[in-house]
């Protein structure tokens, strides 16, 4: 895994928007086969327990950037003692939108751009355990729209890799779904999304409590939010709010909440 990395740039404090004081972001950079790979990091403020740091991988929307990201989840304030990477995608064709793929997005399925995102995927996982005492069991994976997909895209093709996964705003396509393991899941959806219907997230939230043999009937979680429980260990949060697309504002809080009640075992 490491052969993917030519080089590495050292950690440096970035001016970001979502520094939160005494909580650093870094800017932090990567050759990939050839092709530069930026990312913002949040650094552990507080000493992880003795089986390690969590991880974590944040994927923004089609045509968005890691430091929106990093001000939008904002996840980083409610887990002082875990690594959170906010990834930034390159220049990719959308399914829904810009064709010709001049903003920056996400493969949309395994084999997709070469896997260049895996591969970038794969390298960010790697760095981090060379640069901090990362837990194996505690590696998770978020993303909005765009970004949900790629966490899709990993539910997939790295299901032993995560603990749980976390995707608002998008759906877990029926290809990609007949091929993964259940796992825990938050799938968040607004009942006003303009841009991936409504119907279509139901749809796909009803496959994957399918896969993860989840209850249809939930006990409440948080605003919102309703818990489905699962004999496979794999318990579904569904998040449905009452707006559009745009990522509820406590989103990240819940993802962060939900993250730190599973691991992998």
């Amino acid at each position: 895994m490491r052969s993917l990395v030519s080089s590495i740039v050292a950690l440096c404090i970035a001016p970001i928007a979502a520094q939160v004081p005494g909580m650093p972001l870094a800017r932090q950079n990567w050759t990939i086969n050839g092709v530069e790979r930026t990312a913002v990091v949040a650094i552990p403020v507080r000493p992880a327990p003795k089986t390690g740091a969590a991880l974590v991988l944040v994927f923004h929307g089609h045509g968005g950037s890691d430091e929106h990201s990093a001000y939008t989840f904002l996840m980083h304030p409610y887990w002082a003692d875990a690594v959170i990477i906010y990834a930034q995608g390159l220049p990719t064709p959308g399914l829904l939108t810009d064709p010709d793929g001049v903003k920056a997005g996400w493969q949309s399925r395994p084999g997709d751009q070469h896997d260049r995102d895996l591969k970038y995927v794969d390298t960010m996982i790697a760095w981090a355990k060379t640069k901090f005492t990362i837990d194996p069991a505690r590696i998770y994976a978020a993303g909005h729209s765009n970004g949900g997909t790629m966490t899709y895209v990993l539910w997939a093709a790295r299901p032993d890799v995560f603990a749980a996964f976390a995707a608002s705003g998008s759906v877990f396509r029926r290809e990609l779904i007949a091929s993964a393991k259940a796992k825990p899941a938050l799938v968040i959806a607004g009942q006003k999304d303009q841009l991936v219907p409504f119907a279509l997230q139901e749809s796909g939230l009803a496959a994957i409590l399918r896969l993860n043999g989840a209850s249809r009937e939930g006990t409440a979680w948080a605003d919102h939010a309703v818990l489905h429980k699962s004999a496979r260990g794999a318990d579904v949060v569904a998040y449905i709010h009452p707006g559009d697309h745009t990522m509820p504002a406590n989103a990240g809080e819940l993802m962060v909440k939900f993250f730190k009640e599973y691991s992998r075992p």
